[in-house]
């Protein structure tokens, strides 16, 4: 494909002008499109920072069209995902005349599963109320018409209903080519829609579960493709962490022993006592939860493997489960060709009992089963670092850290990578074409954190900044009287320091905190001066609806406040009037209690590294500028940016913070900032012209 096809396309002329209302050509966007190209061509990898208005989605789009190739498009959110399959694309798709195949492809857990849910419906205890049963009789219809299969589809049903986890199958429990329904299963569809597809668009959970089933040496669930685009690429090194670990939850443990149970009074009754298998599990695993107890009472209620309370008594408890587990694999290794549903359970029990066996190597004397040592005798031991082992030799990346998690409800086991960079960066084909973009992956021009992160030390960098004019649209608002955050009073004082901006805001106010406790803190004390003043004014909070409902609720109002933590820093789009304010109340830094956050400091510490300049600094900076990134999102926004953190100003690190913050004006005066707010709402309203508002420059 030529560049002068590119430059055709997106001119002020082109097919693009003719299909999008208020297109204008942006040289940015033509630049990105051209250098996805150059990547497409070299079969090279590009890191490409394109700031908020640049149109990155059509410059990606456009060349993935053209290449002739097949495609994959990684999104961060399944928001986004379906936004290209059902939007961008088919307007694309049009606007082109090509005859592009396109496919959406998602984890199973988003397909409705015709034999898990023939189970539900013949068993009607497993209902846990009224709601559920109108719930299951839209599913059963949903199955019956929908082409998909896929929940999103099916608005009547909560995305987070419980029922979802039991009408829907996982790999564990998925009977595969022995599956009654296997003809009609929507897995199995869009997934072969996916192979004959020109272009598949997924999300990253699912590209890294694939990255981790290959690891595993299973090759059959994302297509071979030669061009990879990662959207919202920023979220990568999180979701590989994630999934390029394990996890056993007790909720899974206790599933287990009710699965087998069932399974084995249906199908195999004669084999053994069932109720009496199923309680051998489900006791074993409540008492290992309940050696873990005392883990509740820590900071975060997280503990390392190395830093356990009463360790003995919690590894007497993990061998007697793994040895409870290992009987019941047998037991119902016997009994598996009777029915499908004991060969699910039996594969299911084997699964959990040999990720708990991962989990708990190496032990405590640094013997390790997995990696026996050369000679025979004991294994690689173990690092001194928090729980963390690693290979001796060049696999050094194969560092660990495992945790418990407790808390009343449950109790979780995970372990970890400290570095996603080698497997991640092995994972591209020679063939291939990768391309990373979002609107944060540097710090102040600097992709060197990004980059080591994932490993891509021989990518191209490239970045074009926002064509908004940030300096007449916006302005960042550090207050002087505010006590350092670790101040017992910071909290209520950030209240008051934001209430003279949501009193003169006519606009929608977004409340964004570093923690869910500050979350209901701040929110709680926000309705008491609302109700003390009387201000009319709708206060929504994370936690007391669906995220989408929040958000839905939040644009229509107009000038509502919302008050959220992590999942609201990015991916919010809400332009115009309904977002004039966006107040942070602390710099973004990583809770010290995260144990994989804490074992990666210490390695970086250990290797004679800063972890702070290294690690936590440039995470918060561009976790600061998604969330800054919330409040400009057309030429015709303006708002104000309030960061409740005095050290951005103060302290000679604050420099490289809010540098990398998009240029708005500056200033640490309130009335500069009613001034500013009260000025460009007079002018949305028509009545003056522009007062010429001296703020600081960007």
């Amino acid at each position: 494909m030529l560049l002068q096809e590119l430059s055709r396309i997106f001119a002020a002329d082109g097919p693009l002008a003719g299909a999008v209302p208020d297109y204008r050509p942006r040289q940015a966007q033509l630049e990105l499109a051209e250098a996805i190209e150059e990547a497409l061509q070299n079969h090279s990898t590009l890191i490409a920072e394109a700031g908020t208005g640049t149109g990155k989605t059509w410059a990606y789009l456009v060349p993935a069209f053209l290449g002739g190739g097949k495609v994959l498009v990684s999104t961060g959110t399944r928001t986004l995902q379906d936004q290209l399959f059902r939007r961008d694309l088919p307007r694309l798709r049009q606007a082109l005349g090509l005859p592009i195949q396109v496919a959406l492809l998602k984890g199973r857990g988003n397909y409705v599963c015709h034999y898990h849910l023939g189970r539900l419906s013949g068993d009607d205890r497993a209902l846990k109320s009224r709601a559920e049963i109108g719930q299951l009789r839209d599913i059963q219809v949903f199955a019956q018409q929908s082409k998909s299969g896929d929940r999103a589809d099916l608005a009547t049903v909560p995305e987070d209903a419980d029922i979802w986890n039991r009408v829907t199958s996982t790999r564990e429990n998925c009977l595969g080519q022995e599956c009654p329904h296997v003809k009609d299963c929507f897995v199995l569809k869009a997934r072969r829609q996916a192979q004959d597809a020109d272009l598949v668009v997924v999300n990253h959970a699912l590209f890294m579960a694939d990255l981790a089933l290959r690891e595993e040496g299973i090759t059959d669930l994302l297509p071979t493709v030669e061009l990879v685009i990662f959207d919202e690429a920023h979220q990568l090194p999180d979701i590989a962490t994630r999934f390029l670990g394990t996890s056993v939850s007790s909720h899974q443990l206790l599933d287990l022993a009710r699965a087998a149970e069932a399974a084995g009074l249906a199908h195999a009754r004669e084999a053994t006592n069932w109720s009496e298998a199923g309680k051998r599990i489900e006791h074993a695993a409540r008492q290992l939860r309940l050696a873990a107890a005392p883990i509740e009472k820590l900071p975060g209620r997280k503990a390392t493997f190395q830093s356990i309370p009463d360790a003995q008594a919690f590894d007497e408890a993990l061998a007697a489960l793994l040895d409870v587990l290992d009987k019941s694999s047998q037991l119902l290794a016997v009994v598996s060709d009777k029915h499908p549903d004991l060969a699910a359970v039996a594969k299911t029990c084997l699964d959990l009992r040999a990720r708990l066996f991962q989990w708990s190597q190496p032990d405590r004397q640094g013997r390790n089963a997995l990696r026996p040592a050369p000679g025979g005798g004991a294994g690689v031991p173990a690092d001194a670092d928090g729980g963390a082992w690693a290979d001796e030799g060049p696999e050094q990346e194969s560092a660990a850290v495992r945790w418990v998690e407790h808390s009343q409800h449950h109790m979780r086991l995970h372990s970890a990578p400290l570095s996603v960079a080698q497997i991640f960066s092995r994972y591209r084909g020679k063939d291939q074409a990768w391309v990373l973009t979002s609107a944060t992956l540097s710090v102040h021009g600097d992709f060197g954190h990004f980059q080591r992160q994932l490993g891509l030390w021989d990518a191209a960098t490239l970045r074009w900044e926002s064509p908004f004019d940030y300096a007449a649209q916006g302005v960042l608002y550090v207050p002087k009287s505010l006590p350092l955050p670790s101040d017992q009073g910071f909290n209520e004082r950030f209240v008051q320091a934001l209430l003279p901006l949501i009193r003169a805001s006519t606009g929608g106010v977004l409340v964004l905190c570093t923690t869910l406790r500050a979350v209901e803190n701040i929110a709680q004390r926000l309705e008491e001066c609302f109700e003390d003043e009387d201000l009319d004014r709708m206060l929504l909070r994370q936690g007391e609806s669906s995220r989408r409902a929040l958000l839905e609720r939040f644009r229509a109002g107009r000038n509502a406040v919302l008050v959220g933590s992590a999942s609201f820093w990015e991916g919010i789009d809400v332009p115009g009037e309904a977002l004039t304010l966006v107040a942070i109340d602390k710099l973004p830094f990583a809770p010290p209690d995260d144990p994989v956050l804490e074992a990666r400091l210490n390695l970086c510490r250990s290797q004679g590294g800063n972890p702070f300049m290294e690690y936590q600094l440039p995470e918060a900076a561009i976790a600061l500028k998604q969330g800054a990134g919330r409040l400009i999102r057309s030429e015709s926004d303006w708002g104000v940016l309030m960061v409740g953190d005095r050290r951005m100003v103060e302290k000679p690190y604050g420099k490289l913070l809010w540098r990398g913050l998009p240029p708005f004006a500056r200033t640490r005066e309130l009335e500069q900032v009613l001034a500013f707010m009260h000025d460009k709402q007079a002018r949305e309203e028509g009545l003056g012209e522009d007062s010429g508002v001296a703020v600081g420059a960007g």
